[in-house]
């Protein structure tokens, strides 16, 4: 037998794997079982993302019929990792934070996560891009993340960056909740930062629980009750109980309660959606309808819609942590195995290293005490909830204008609210370089509130012209001045979005 587990108190042996969770008693894993379930968890990922890649965003508001076939031969994940290696991105970017790991050790301090990915090369976007133009012009971690500094708080970015957080502490949920709270808000606040916890709470419960519905619930103990993330995924766990083998059914159940983006300005009364919320409830529809299928998981999580890749990707990388590498289909390892040592993009790390990695990592934690060599013992822990946050509280959107408006010297914009979320980018109207950085002044009401500057390059660039909240609800006239114009350079509005209070 490869694992047991001891509980201390009851002084009882179980599989390493069981139906409950064996909180307050200590699991002993060996070496082989370690690996085989850190390389479930790395592939199911790499095999999850793949899987949904195709379908990304393309769903938006909408789910993804079952006469709709989704692309798969055997060199599918070589394929499209040579040609199309961006698709990766919720990959690279745990790898990009596993690496200052790597370097700093364990107790790395938050600024070299934060800077680690601020400086990386890799294009970002939502809370991610908008946390990296933070950081990159002296707003560091927590406000970096936090919902008046980055209208995407509670985008889903987190989320999917918090896998290896998971993986990082089997059976230790709430040492995984430590580490997630300060990644977690370089870039995220509220339910985009509970994203990460919950789905990170998932993959610890899954190295030392087998039953799918008990890992959901136990992992949502770290959530507070009352708020938005804990109300969605509380629904899909009521209907998927109401309509057992009907996911569509909880699909719309939940989509039409909680679709409703607030912050994101891309989502507001559109059918696009990347709020952690929602896309959460689609990895957990997927783990729930799938019932330990890995084919089935991954393609409800995909057939879920919106960010049909990253979903599929978190629910393939905890179900192979909880079954294991040796568990997952041939058929989906396959191209896998061809890719296995070419480091990802933008790392120096491959599959087969960051297993490598995952485990040593795991085997220096002084909670997982080490077994002379052969093994660990893991403390499993309770699940406490962590602490209650929400973004945008007591704010509404009211009003979203299509501006499509350019200039070169100011630009006024009147509204009614007591918040805007102004869209838009500076634009290169010759043939000019990527090198201007706009210098631009925000004034409301006359009175100058804001002096920033807006990098034409890409991937330095500010995600959003300008955002701000609660400065009193009424008429108001926000002036954009350009400080510095250009002839071949303009900035350009694209669209606005006004809040007011509820």
């Amino acid at each position: 037998m490869k694992t047991s587990i001891t509980i201390i108190s009851a002084l009882l042996l179980l599989s390493a794997c069981t139906s409950r969770v064996p909180y307050g008693g200590t699991v002993t894993m060996d070496d082989a079982t370690l690996m085989d379930k850190i390389k479930g968890g790395w592939y199911g990922q790499t095999i999850g993302c793949t899987y949904g890649g195709p379908t990304e965003f393309k769903y938006k508001g909408g789910l993804i019929m079952d006469d709709i076939p989704i692309p798969w031969y055997d060199d599918y994940i070589y394929d499209t990792y040579i040609e199309d290696p961006g698709l990766y991105d919720d990959v690279y970017m745990d790898l990009t934070f596993m690496e200052t790991m790597m370097r700093f050790g364990l107790d790395a301090p938050v600024e070299e996560y934060a800077k680690a990915f601020a400086y990386a090369d890799y294009k970002l976007w939502h809370a991610n891009q908008a946390a990296r133009y933070n950081i990159l012009n002296g707003r560091g971690a927590p406000e970096s993340g936090h919902w008046k500094y980055n209208p995407h708080a509670d985008d889903i970015d987190f989320q999917i960056e918090a896998d290896f957080i998971g993986m990082l502490y089997p059976g230790q949920v709430n040492k995984a909740s430590e580490l997630s709270d300060r990644i977690g808000h370089i870039m995220n606040y509220g339910d985009g930062w509970y994203g990460g916890v919950f789905i990170g709470a998932m993959y610890c419960l899954a190295y030392v629980c087998d039953d799918i519905p008990t890992v959901v619930t136990e992992a949502l103990k770290t959530i507070p009750e009352g708020t938005k993330f804990h109300s969605t995924i509380s629904d899909v766990i009521k209907y998927w109980k109401k309509y057992p083998k009907d996911w569509k059914q909880c699909w719309f159940e939940v989509t039409n309660r909680h679709a409703n983006d607030v912050g994101c300005p891309e989502g507001v009364w559109n059918g696009f959606n990347i709020d952690a919320t929602v896309n959460s409830a689609f990895v957990v529809i997927g783990l729930l309808y799938g019932g330990g299928d890995f084919l089935r998981t991954m393609d409800i999580s995909t057939r879920c819609g919106n960010d049909s890749d990253c979903n599929p990707a978190s629910a393939a990388g905890i179900l192979g942590v909880m079954y294991g590498y040796d568990a997952i289909p041939e058929y989906w390892k396959k191209g896998a195995e061809r890719i296995k040592d070419i480091p990802f993009p933008y790392t120096t790390l491959s599959l087969e290293q960051v297993c490598q990695e995952n485990f040593k990592l795991i085997k220096n934690l002084s909670a997982c005490k080490n077994q002379g060599g052969d093994g660990i013992y893991i403390d499993v822990e309770t699940p406490q909830c962590v602490r209650y946050e929400q973004s945008f509280e007591g704010i509404a959107p009211v009003e979203k204008r299509v501006l499509k408006k350019a200039f070169t010297t100011s630009a006024d914009l009147s509204f009614k609210g007591s918040g805007i979320v102004v869209e838009g980018s500076v634009r290169k109207t010759g043939h000019a370089d990527d090198s201007y950085v706009a210098s631009v002044t925000a004034l409301l009401d006359g009175t100058e509130i804001e002096h920033f500057n807006m990098p034409v390059d890409y991937i330095t660039r500010k995600y959003e012209i300008f955002s701000a909240y609660g400065f009193g609800s009424g008429e108001h006239i926000l002036t954009l001045r350009l400080d510095n114009p250009h002839p071949d350079y303009e900035l350009y509005a694209s669209e606005m979005v006004v809040y007011d209070e509820e």
